[in-house]
């Protein structure tokens, strides 16, 4: 997500479905309180999860 893929480019390089990426994506935006991809991918660099 942080060098800026696509969820079906995510999907292709870890062997999931779409439909799984978008779900976890959506998880981590709801347990880091981020609205978009920017926000997460910030929040996991403040927190030295990158």
């Amino acid at each position: 997500m942080a060098r800026g893929m696509t969820n079906a480019e995510i999907a292709t390089a870890l062997f999931l479905s779409g439909n799984t990426v978008k779900t976890h994506i959506n998880r981590v935006f709801t347990k880091t309180g981020s609205r978009d991809r920017v926000a997460a991918t910030g929040y996991a660099r403040d927190h030295g999860l990158d």
